[in-house]
């Protein structure tokens, strides 16, 4: 019965996704759902986007071993990505108008630049795309009892997901997003209630993990502890900020107040809601001790779901599942969408002299497609952990694309060799480091996030300005 009320959701929810891409008429509906959307839109598809697997799944796993200190990547860089878009980007982004994030580097700093920061942005995506589809493979195996193997299920999800992203576009998404957000909402709250009262009350749960430690959050007055925990937070934190899923949400809204506002009170609705999966792993903790054990040693992805099924009636059991399938599946329809916009954008109309707009538009789709059999395929053969593949996710931008876009927007003396230099000090710095002393004091990223810096001021202020190449006007910044 709970496969079969689950299957019924998933296919009441492509059908709307469907629906909405009846809106879909040219390349902007497609990629920025035509720059109009409510506020109430926006921030619903900025929560259901940031609100994915790793918020329900990985995080509170991880939170169980390791506390609060152990999550500072996500919720805590997270959101307060979000904020930070929200304070200091979305206004200089969204009055330029560009159809995507990459069109600034090209913009900015020529169309070399344009090329490495896009395929940086798109391989960022591997991992946290493919992370949505494990859980979706995750989620489909435990609800059937494991008559759907997790492979299938990948299949299976990664397959619907993709139907109505590849017609609907940022419009299907944005539509999905908000009835998700509502579903994910207000199912969260009933299951706390449901877990709580097993669990023996919200403050019994509360000051049990206390006492057992895991509210420490701040390291230790060491060196080494001190600068993993500003590397966790920095990689999510700043690594997040120049990605395409965000920018769209910046791009898509109606106004730029708008834009502004959505993306703060996005990021502020996630840090709030993301707790919630970490309470309930804790109550599963006191509820049954024993199978939580087992599963730490195990597949630790499972508390949660384990607890539901195991100790609350058919209907929580549809509640949570039908509030984890809309996160999961609200996040992979974005994360799908951004890099494939970003990568037909910004490379492959690169090749074309001209190109009709429904020419256009189905380079994105036939792109979205390829895109979503890559990390289905990547999902499936992967072993890393659902958190673990989304907090790697964004090293790549951190070293690679932050330095550009920050100094791009508010360092006048920032020019395109500068930024080359910036990406290519940046990536190798950081490769060097992961593959010479991974396990350093200091974090691979951390370094390439330096040499990053350094790279910028080299190529912006120390190489003769008669050196730097003349730039056509379309390599001028509008900032």
């Amino acid at each position: 019965m709970l496969l079969w009320l689950v299957i019924f959701y998933w296919v009441v929810s492509v059908a709307i996704g469907l629906i909405a891409s009846l809106k879909v008429k040219n390349v902007t509906d497609f990629a920025a759902a035509g720059h109009a959307l409510p506020m109430y839109v926006v921030t619903a598809t900025v929560f259901a986007t940031w609100f994915g697997a790793e918020a329900v799944l990985g995080a509170p796993a991880t939170f169980l071993q390791e506390g609060l200190a152990g999550v500072v990547a996500d919720p805590f860089g997270s959101s307060l990505c979000l904020v930070l878009v929200g304070l200091f980007f979305a206004k200089p982004l969204y009055k330029a108008k560009y159809l995507t994030i990459g069109d600034f580097y090209r913009e900015k700093y020529g169309r070399t630049v344009e090329v490495l920061i896009t395929l940086c942005i798109a391989a960022s995506y591997l991992g946290w795309v493919s992370a949505q589809i494990m859980a979706l493979g995750l989620v489909f195996n435990v609800v059937s009892n494991g008559e759907i193997s997790r492979e299938v299920g990948m299949l299976i999800g990664s397959g619907s997901v993709l139907i109505y992203t590849l017609f609907g576009g940022m419009w299907a998404v944005a539509v999905t997003d908000f009835i998700q957000m509502i579903i994910i909402v207000l199912g969260l709250i009933f299951i706390t209630f449901q877990v709580s009262d097993l669990a023996g009350g919200f403050t019994h749960v509360v000051q049990h993990a206390n006492q057992a430690g895991l509210f420490n959050f701040f390291p230790k007055a060491n060196f080494a502890e001190m600068i993993g925990f500003i590397s966790a937070l920095c990689t999510m934190m700043l690594g997040s900020i120049p990605q395409q899923d965000v920018f769209q949400r910046v791009t898509s809204s109606k106004t730029v107040q708008i834009a502004q506002r959505a993306a703060i009170l996005g990021g502020v609705l996630y840090f709030c809601f993301a707790f919630i999966p970490m309470f309930l792993a804790y109550s599963a903790n006191l509820i049954e001790p024993e199978v939580v054990k087992q599963e730490l040693l195990g597949d630790t992805q499972l508390i949660l779901p384990q607890l539901i099924l195991h100790n609350t009636p058919l209907f929580a059991q549809v509640i949570f599942f039908g509030a984890l399938l809309s996160a999961i599946k609200s996040c992979a329809s974005a994360t799908l969408l951004a890099p494939s916009v970003s990568f037909s954008e910004n490379i492959i109309k690169g090749f074309f002299k001209e190109l009709t707009p429904s020419q256009y538009l189905l380079i994105m789709r036939v792109t979205t497609l390829i895109f979503t059999i890559l990390v289905t395929i990547f999902a499936i053969n992967s072993s890393l952990s659902i958190f673990k593949m989304v907090e790697s996710a964004y090293k790549v931008t951190l070293v690679a694309a932050f330095v550009p876009l920050v100094c791009g927007i508010y360092w006048s003396k920032a020019n395109p060799i500068g930024g080359l230099l910036s990406i290519v000090f940046g990536l190798t710095a950081w490769l060097f480091t992961e593959a010479v002393l991974p396990n350093g004091t200091i974090p691979p990223q951390m370094v390439g996030l330096v040499f990053s810096f350094l790279g910028m001021f080299i190529g912006s202020v120390l190489i003769p300005q008669e050196i730097v190449q003349k730039q056509d006007s379309s390599s001028e910044s509008v900032f």
